[in-house]
């Protein structure tokens, strides 16, 4: 018998797209690579190294991918929303929607509660012992700081299928519907001055991202033999990037596309126009690579990589600042000279960070890789029926989405004093963000235990 890797990559159907796999994998590891890259730390804190370094901003337009992930969501959810629903029984499908959000947010939920307990546990202790200073501190502050990306992805897939109704009546009006959305945002919050507006953009930015991968799941991106086909990737990408580079020109965006310090606005937080039209040039892109990255990933090497690599992924990326921390950390335990950045010490010193601070993230998704794997479900969807389900999943997807987002925002430093961060203009704390997530999570669990019950009852 052979691995559980190599067994399962063989047990691939013929029809699965792989090369989605491999754009999940490669936008997450981007994304890792580029934290690493960008982090400037020194015995006075943690700087950007983007910021010492101005002229490598353009850079962010390649390793900025989280618009990759988010298309691959759209794409990943619409298979697994319609999948559900062909396998209902009769009657409602309000069991359906909790059905989906428990199958979905499993993967991701998981191993983040894991995370967050381990880590609120180590960052309670550490306080209570009278630490928290200097870089300690700074890491309670930074490691919880990528769960924004899982707070708007449990809100993509609770809006999934209200918005894959959308999509399959209006098609790319849908799509346009929340672009014209995010386009209005910018110009109350840019020309009109209108306060608070901007935040709405979390919402329509990344849903109209998310939007392109119902269009993908549904052929009408364009790909396939011919040139004919190849024309709409072309405008997505060639449309997107001189939409792009125009509003970084004559707009009032700024050139990076991550949050820079200092800066009055940003592309990222909130999301603007900017990031959309740099969201669609990259989907346009890597639709352009997918023939070739289809041939690659039909050897079995190859695809044995990607197997393997998605099972850890979401783990990889949970730890990889506390990796990279660590690494830090262990440097200035250990009296190591940090240069300054960017100097020519610094980057004869960055590929002995990289490669010490992958080998200690593979030890902790070593550790806690179990927690990715999904749990037997309860039933098979077939039998889910029953009423009121949905509602409680909603609610639980809420909390969900509005506790992660809060522990992102205010981190685990300052748990004794009460550090709380303002969520929505409320102020939230560590332990009431933990709390949020852990409720929205039984909720959710709930919901689907709800319907099963139900649906055992009906004759």
């Amino acid at each position: 018998m052979g691995s559980p890797v190599r067994v399962l990559a063989e047990a691939t159907p013929v029809t699965r797209d792989r090369y989605v796999d491999l754009l999940r994998v490669a936008s997450l590891a981007a994304v890792v690579l580029g934290h690493w890259l960008m982090a400037a730390v020194t015995p006075d804190g943690v700087g950007n190294l983007l910021a010492f370094v101005p002229a490598l901003q353009p850079l962010t337009w390649l390793l900025q991918v989280m618009p990759v992930f988010f298309f691959v969501g759209g794409f990943a959810h619409a298979l697994s929303y319609r999948s559900l629903l062909r396998k209902r029984p009769e009657g409602s499908t309000d069991s359906v929607y909790a059905a989906f959000l428990r199958a979905r947010l499993q993967r991701l939920l998981r191993p983040t509660m894991v995370f967050v307990l381990v880590w609120g546990a180590a960052a309670l202790l550490i306080q209570l012992l009278g630490g928290g200073g200097g870089l300690t501190g700074v890491t309670l502050r930074l490691v919880t700081q990528p769960l924004w990306f899982i707070g708007i992805y449990l809100a993509m897939v609770a809006f999934t299928p209200p918005l894959l109704r959308l999509h399959e009546r209006y098609g790319w009006g849908a799509f346009a519907g929340l672009a014209g959305a995010a386009a209005a945002v910018d110009v109350l919050r840019f020309a009109a001055g209108v306060p608070y507006v901007e935040f709405l953009n979390f919402a329509f930015v990344w849903l109209a991202v998310h939007q392109l991968g119902f269009l993908r799941a549904d052929g009408r991106l364009g790909v396939g033999p011919g040139l004919s086909a190849l024309r709409r990737p072309v405008l997505l990408a060639g449309g997107g990037l001189v939409a792009a580079v125009a509003l970084v020109a004559f707009g009032p965006y700024p050139l990076s596309m991550v949050g820079m310090p200092g800066e009055k606005v940003s592309n990222m937080a909130p999301p603007t126009l900017a990031l959309l039209c740099h969201g669609l040039w990259l989907v346009g892109a890597v639709e352009l690579l997918r023939a070739p990255a289809a041939r690659l990933l039909a050897r079995p090497r190859a695809w044995r990589t990607v197997v393997a690599a998605n099972g850890v992924a979401m783990t990889a990326f949970l730890w990889h600042l506390t990796a990279m921390l660590g690494v830090y950390g262990a440097m200035l335990a250990l009296d190591v000279p940090l240069p300054e950045p960017a100097t020519a010490a610094w980057w004869a010193q960055t590929p002995l960070r990289l490669a010490v601070a992958a080998a200690l993230t593979a030890v902790l998704v070593a550790a806690f890789r179990t927690f990715e794997r999904p749990a037997a479900p309860a039933t098979p969807p077939a039998t889910v029926s029953g009423t009121g389900s949905a509602p409680l999943a909603a609610l639980g997807a809420t909390l969900c989405l509005l506790g992660v987002l809060g522990l992102s925002m205010v981190g685990f430093a300052g748990l004794l004093e009460g550090r709380t961060a303002l969520l929505i203009a409320v102020p939230v704390s560590a332990p009431a963000a933990v709390a949020m997530t852990l409720c929205g999570w039984l909720l959710v669990e709930r919901a689907e235990r709800g319907a099963l019950r139900a649906g055992s009852q009906r004759p």
